[in-house]
């Protein structure tokens, strides 16, 4: 049999009997005859306990020094786990982000993977032993600092391992059985989805959809290295992760067009209101938020009043950002000239994402009569070829992804979707 990695979110490992529970399935798989490689998070809230001892300590953590406080997360996973095979009379050996050879950029706290170069991982393994690896963590190529590659990183850990040691697959083990039509915490009736391609996870984890992190896609797309997510505290097949032509119609959610519900309730809307209507002025403008390191999602700008020469611009980013954008923006005023600016951090982004939309009349039609009739409104709209999204007041979302996931008829007759640690993660 070929190599195996498995990867396992805080909630699988959040205590002891959890990491029992782990190591049996760990055991089983390499009992099956395969070699296997594991990926850890934290354990349950280490992560987020860290940060705010840190916050406790100093308003501003050094970043390198955070970095160092947050990688203790995943080695105590790591080790405990390792314990936990060996107390059943298996070989497991576990290994840092460095150790496992994961070489990043230097840029602390949300480092990017150069390299991996796995020569211990596969020295290990060649002697039998079952690797524990570290997630969300790796090396300095440059500073030879130790590094951190931002929330949900031990998913982008996982693949870039498994593409590195030619694995058969990346399985990502959370607490739930899959990848869903929506969220099931909204959606009670939300179905499980079998096969989805790269490109449709890719939007729903861009819109908000918290299930894979965007860059473990990203990877898994590139060197095409199926995904299969699974729950850890179940046997059940899960979802499979792979390009689009393995998606196959009469299987799959494929033949229903639109494959899911997503949204994301961590947004916030700036509007830079009165711009000029001059050549350059929407470029400085988000030159100045670039140069801030924001991420901008949406964007909507108005036609110049005839009267006033001066049109509005609306976008949406990241609500952890927002300060920085209007700090950056605020220093802009004397340059561009606008009359003010406007900060909402109370709404939310509800998207539909499906393959077949680029070829079926009406998804937007469809989409917009169901949001009026619940009663939502809609305040940006953005598109591509399989996705539609909506900007609507956080109070809404609920009932937005609700209306949504019922007029595409996504919902099960039973109920399929079972959080099993809480968190989804």
């Amino acid at each position: 049999m070929g190599i195996v990695v498995q990867k396992y979110g805080g909630s699988s490992v959040a205590d002891a009997a959890g990491v029992k529970r782990v190591a049996q399935r760990i055991i089983a798989t390499k009992k099956a005859g395969h070699d296997v490689v594991v990926v850890v998070s934290a354990m349950g809230d280490t992560t987020d306990e860290l940060i705010d001892l840190a916050n406790e300590v100093t308003p501003l953590p050094p970043a390198r020094e955070l970095d160092m406080l947050l990688t203790a997360g995943e080695r105590i996973s790591m080790a405990v786990l390792a314990m936990a095979i060996q107390s059943i009379g298996f070989d497991a050996r576990s290994f840092t982000g460095s150790q496992a050879g994961v070489i990043t950029d230097a840029e602390h706290g949300r480092a990017k993977i150069i390299d991996v170069t796995p020569g211990r991982i596969q020295a290990a393994l060649s002697e039998g032993a079952i690797a524990i690896v570290a997630g969300f963590q790796g090396v300095s190529q440059t500073t030879k600092d130790i590094t951190t590659l931002g929330r949900g990183g031990s998913d982008t850990t996982a693949v870039a391992l498994a593409v590195a040691l030619k694995a058969d697959v990346c399985e990502i083990y959370s607490d739930v059985d899959g990848i869903f039509t929506a969220d099931p915490r909204i959606e009670p009736r939300a179905r499980k989805v079998p096969r989805i391609s790269y490109e449709e996870t890719l939007e729903m984890a861009a819109q908000g959809a918290k299930i894979l992190h965007l860059r473990c896609v990203e990877y898994a797309r590139r060197y095409d290295m199926p995904i299969h997510v699974r729950s850890s505290f179940s046997d059940k097949e899960g979802t499979w992760v792979v390009k689009a032509e393995d998606v196959t119609e009469g299987e799959t959610m494929e033949a229903a067009i639109i494959t899911g519900v997503a949204h994301d309730r961590s947004q916030a809307k700036i509007t830079v209101v009165g711009v000029p209507d001059k050549v350059g002025e929407a470029a400085a403008i988000f030159r100045a938020v670039a140069e801030a390191q924001t991420n901008i999602d949406m964007i909507v700008q108005n036609v110049s009043a005839a009267a006033t020469g001066r049109t509005d611009i609306s976008f949406t980013l990241p609500r952890a950002e927002g300060q920085a954008a209007m700090a950056a923006l605020s220093k802009l005023q004397g340059e561009v000239g606008y009359e003010r600016l406007q900060y909402d951090d109370s709404v939310g982004k509800v998207s539909v994402v499906g393959a077949g939309m680029s070829t079926a009349p009406g998804i937007t039609a469809t989409f917009f009569a169901a949001l009026a009739d619940a009663g939502v409104n809609i305040e940006m709209i953005s598109t591509s070829e399989i996705r539609v999204s909506v900007v609507v007041a956080e109070s809404q979302v609920e009932a937005a992804v609700n209306a949504a996931h019922a007029a595409y008829n996504l919902g099960s007759d039973e109920i399929e979707a079972v959080v099993y640690g809480g968190t989804g993660r």
